[in-house]
């Protein structure tokens, strides 16, 4: 029966829109219910910050709505003014950063009304962060690149000028300030090269400059060495770099295996920092319990399965790297997320997809989540039934236009072979 209904033309589609929807309603509500004793603590209003998450979220869904309706080409077109205005903000955020820092002993307006905190932008009542743009811009940019390269991507040299140094650029920029978001651009950016077919001695000579880069960028900050520290004894650092991580088991441990209930968390009363944003799956586990985590974990992976099954159904390689890109981009930042929420790897402050609380990421992810939707309607069999169907102009209007006529059978095989690698 299962079989039966991921044979559907749509079940890539469906499955995607699905797993994402459950997401983000859970996000909503995790969010309200972890903020609503800051947030009547701080405004004598519980409902505060959960309306500027939910404000966030009907943009993301325009965002969705807009990014399934453009074709591939709008992609390809856009990724490299996109790549330029990402570096643009990454270094005025460096920029900024620098000038704060220098000009805090003083006590004047460093930035001449415009706020920083490393990893925001703040210009009045509007705050977003360049990491999450970054990469959005650097997968289309990539994937783009990689696409005209063709067979050339087998050469070190034909791949090095200008990608690696572009690149290399970007992630110097955000890893300044934002180890973890950088961790998972690198992760990203490798998975293209791999998914393309880039051939393995280039991918393990990339692999060890990223560790190295890795390593420079912690011993850079002294912080982070502390987090790294801290990691494998939280109990000795109780009082300074362990006190987070502490907390958050104590929430797991307390959710047992069906949780206190929703609204019930002890721990949401000021005693676990960031318990809306990088602690957030601790609060879930401390309210739904291992059952609760189970179920996101599950949602996870039907999303993270269906992303890969449309890279490996496409019959267009930019949207099949694309697609590859955007799964590594969900998985591996779920991965950092929950790993250091469990402890099973150092905590790098990176927020939960769909569920934590923060505009610009949830905007961002919503997008990519949009564009793979509009992939999986023009996977060959999708886009076969969809024309088939001929719905009215109302509901093109409405929805989504007609995705493209899918290419013969021997043309995509060829075209497949010789740029994508079957992720």
């Amino acid at each position: 029966m299962l079989r039966g209904l991921l044979d559907r033309p749509l079940a890539s589609y469906y499955l995607l829109l699905s797993s994402s929807a459950l997401l983000l309603t859970i996000g909503l509500v995790m969010v309200f219910s972890a903020t609503m004793v800051e947030s009547y603590e701080a405004t004598g209003d519980p409902f505060a910050v959960i309306l500027q998450q939910v404000v966030w979220a009907v943009v993301g869904l325009v965002c969705f709505w807009i990014a399934q309706r453009l074709p591939s080409r709008t992609y390809r077109a856009v990724s490299r003014p996109l790549l330029v205005v990402a570096i643009l903000l990454g270094l005025v955020l460096v920029v900024m950063s620098i000038r704060q820092k220098q000009q805090e002993a003083a006590g004047g307006d460093a930035t001449g009304g415009i706020a920083t905190d490393q990893l925001w932008i703040d210009l009045g009542p509007f705050q977003f962060q360049p990491a999450e743009i970054a990469k959005f811009a650097l997968l289309l940019w990539a994937a783009d690149s990689l696409v005209r390269l063709g067979p050339r991507i087998a050469s070190w040299r034909e791949l090095a000028i200008p990608m690696f140094p572009i690149a290399g650029l970007l992630l110097i920029i955000i890893g300044y300030a934002d180890l973890g978001t950088m961790l998972i651009i690198l992760a990203m950016f490798l998975g293209l090269l791999w998914a393309s077919g880039v051939p393995l001695r280039i991918l393990g000579v990339l692999v060890a400059i990223g560790l190295l880069g890795s390593a420079v960028l912690i011993a850079f900050e002294g912080y982070r060495m502390q987090r790294i520290i801290s990691f494998s004894r939280p109990e000795d650092f109780a009082d300074t770099w362990g006190y987070q991580a502490i907390q958050g088991y104590y929430a797991i441990a307390d959710g047992g295996w069906f949780g206190l209930g929703l609204g019930e968390s002890r721990q949401k009363w000021d005693w676990l920092p960031n318990g809306h944003n990088d602690f957030i799956f601790a609060l879930i586990a401390e309210e739904l319990g291992v059952v609760g985590c189970l179920v996101i974990l599950a949602l996870f992976a039907v999303l993270v399965y269906t992303g890969f099954r449309i890279a490996r159904r496409s019959d267009d390689p930019f949207r099949a790297l694309v697609a590859a890109g955007v799964t590594i981009w969900i998985a591996g930042q779920a991965f950092i997320n929950i790993g250091g929420v469990l402890g099973l790897i150092p905590m790098t402050g990176v927020p939960l997809p769909f569920i934590s609380d923060g505009g610009t990421a949830l905007v961002v992810i919503l997008a990519a989540v949009g564009m793979l939707a509009g992939f999986a309607r023009a996977e060959p069999d999708a886009a076969t039934a969809l024309r088939a169907r001929n719905p009215s102009r109302l509901v093109r209007l409405l929805w989504a236009p007609l995705p493209p006529a899918p290419r013969s059978e021997s043309d995509s095989e060829s075209t497949q072979k010789t740029t994508t690698r079957k992720t």
